[in-house]
Parts: structure tokens; sequence; C-alpha cells
């Protein structure tokens, strides 16, 4: 897939004003429901209406969703409101149906995106249309996986396109439902910034609380719009009840939210900007020649661990480690994800060197 400003057009063709909003409930439950959020969320910023009339579940048993009369109400929704109408799709059979109901935009959602065969299956129904299709993330942080739904859609002739960022699983427990990995997407928009970026507040977080904050966070790393999953009810919602807000607290997060400037011309931001950045050329240079010199010390200890015959990972020593580190990183104001994961990486690199020497003349 190459980079293409025909990607971002259709953007540009809604003529909206930054940020884009997408919202609505997680699922489409009765004709009445869809109807009312569709009338509360009509006069508010937002320009696509977002409704899961199938829903896959970890486990059978759960809400599967509404099926396709629930495109039915959608329909109805867009003529009375004139908002674009949004569903996920996980099949050819559902992009049928989504096409036949005229729906605008249609999202690949992260259990789908992880696999090739199902989203070729897409890509080869959306053949010769004209549609809005976003890619969600897959669940497991592979900007390759990302990377490949996205070009199996583009080479089915789709230029409009997009990607959603909902953020990914992980065994750790965190404060997010699913976290961020701000860096994947930043690496993606670096590749393609002509391809549109939304942000999914209400995935990443798991928690209406905390969607303010993150939408922020996703502004100002320069994200083209916002998918907020709204209910007119939240806490009866028959899927992912903690995670929605209501039309009113939508208006809310919305309107405090602060757009920035893509940049400042003037001299004095200019001069004082590139005097912020040489001190961190500065810090980076030292912090890697640190690092090779750590990397020196593991391989002296691998040396040693081997003539004496002793097992490369220490399990008590590394507790000791990340525990200091933790302490350290929390008096600089540094987030716990963010000690845990450089030193598991930094842990790993070190485990790596000691290995070498290790296994050095091991046939």
């Amino acid at each position: 897939m190459e980079n293409n400003s025909e990607m971002h057009q259709w953007l540009n063709d809604l003529k909206v004003s930054h940020p884009l909003v997408i919202a609505g409930p997680c699922s489409a439950e009765t004709e009445e429901q869809v109807l009312d959020i569709a009338r509360q969320l009509k006069d508010s910023d937002v320009t696509i209406y977002r409704a899961g009339v199938w829903k896959p579940r970890t486990r059978p048993g759960g809400f599967e969703g509404v099926g396709a009369i629930g495109l039915e109400w959608l329909q109805k929704a867009k003529a009375e409101t004139g908002l674009l109408m949004a569903v996920e799709v996980a099949n050819a059979n559902h992009v049928k149906l989504a096409l036949e109901h005229d729906i605008d935009v249609l999202w690949i959602g992260a259990r789908t995106t992880v696999n090739p065969f199902a989203v070729q299956e897409i890509a080869d129904a959306l053949q010769g249309t004209d549609k809005i299709v976003l890619v969600k993330n897959p669940v497991n942080p592979d900007l390759a996986l990302w990377l490949g739904g996205l070009e199996r859609i583009y080479n089915a002739g789709i230029r409009k396109l997009g990607v959603v960022h909902r953020g990914f699983s992980t065994y750790e427990k965190t404060k997010y439902r699913n976290i961020p990995e701000w860096q994947i997407p930043i690496e993606l928009q670096d590749r393609f910034p002509d391809l549109p970026i939304i942000c999914d507040p209400s995935h990443i977080t798991g928690k209406r609380d905390m969607i303010q904050q993150v939408s922020q966070q996703a502004l100002d790393l320069n994200f083209d719009g916002l998918m907020i999953e709204t209910h007119c009810n939240p806490d009866k919602a028959w899927s992912d009840a903690a995670q929605q807000v209501t039309p009113e607290r939508l208006k809310q997060i919305l309107g405090n939210l602060v757009i920035r400037k893509q940049t400042n011309e003037t001299e004095s931001f200019k001069c004082l900007l590139e005097k912020y950045r040489m001190q961190i050329n500065e810090l980076d240079d030292k912090m890697i020649d640190a690092l090779g010199k750590r990397m020196q010390i593991a391989q002296e200890i691998g040396g040693l661990k081997k003539e004496n015959n002793v097992v490369v990972l220490q399990n008590k020593r590394w507790k000791e480690v990340l525990e200091r580190m933790m302490a350290l990183g929390k008096e600089q104001g540094l987030s716990e994800d963010f000690i845990n994961n450089m030193f598991r990486a930094i842990h790993q690199e070190s485990i790596n060197h000691q290995e070498k020497v290790l296994n050095k003349d091991v046939p």
C-alpha cells in the first residue's frame, strides 16, 4: 500500500470541523433506543452514528447483536437525522447486508483484523464499492497485522480508508481495558501521513470517567477523530455498559477538548523548541551510551556465570531491580507502566547478551 492523498479526501469531503466524531451505542438494542440516541446526537458535533448489530463475543451465550433488523433501524435514523451510519462487519454476508441497507461506513473490528482470511473475504465483497472503510487495530500489538488488513482493503480498490486505534489486549492488570501502546499508531502515522486515524477511547479505557483524558491525548497526538460509545441509559446497556456515556456527557467531553494548532511560526516559539529538542537529543545520546555500557557489563556477567556453570535468569535479582526502578521512577514522576515496559525490555536484552556468551562455543 502506498501513501495516497485519496485516503484523506473522504474526510475533507465531509466538511466537518476537527475532530471528526463518531458516536452511538455499543449495540443496537431496540428501534426505540437507536432512534432516541440518534435524535439526541443530531444537533451535536457528531457526524457519523455507530451501532453494532453483530457483536463478536468471547464466549457463547452472551448478547450477539440483533442482526440485520438493526440495519433497518439505522436506515430510519439516517432518514430522520441526516447522520451518516456506521456498522461493524466481520464477513462477506455482513458486507452484503450493509450495502443493501445503504450503510455509509463499514468498520472491521479488532477480532477480525487478526484473521487475514476474514479480511480478504470482506475485501472481495467490497470490490467495486465506494464506501468508507475503517480498520481497527488487531487485538494484539502487531503493526504488520494492522497493515496487512489495510493492504487487503486497499488492493480491493477502496480508497476511502481510515484506521481506528482501540488499544491492545494484555494479560497484565493496568488501568486500561486495552493498553494504548501509542507508539504503534504513531508509527502508522509516520508511514502513512494521509491515512485518517481515529481514536476509540471507549475501548481503550473501558471506563467512562477516563474517556475525556484519553480523547485529549489522542488529539494532542494529531489524531483526526474520535469514536465514543454513547447510550441513552449506559448503566442499562446490553453490552459494555461501563464504557458508554450519555449524549449529554458526550457533548461535555467534546466541549472540554483543547484543539491545538499544528505548529506556531513565531521565531520565539521555533527557537525555544529547537533548544529543547537539542537538549533531548543530548540526553538520548547519553542514554544509548549508558545502555551500551550496561550490556557490556551484562556480557561480563555472562562470562562469570559460564565459568561457574550458573543459569542466566536470576529471578530474585530481577525482582529487586524492578522494584528499585519502580521506586526511583515514581520519584521522577514516571508512570509504573513506562518503567515496567522499559526495564522488561532492558532485562530481556541483558539476557540475550548473557546467553550469547554462555552459548558461544556450544555446537
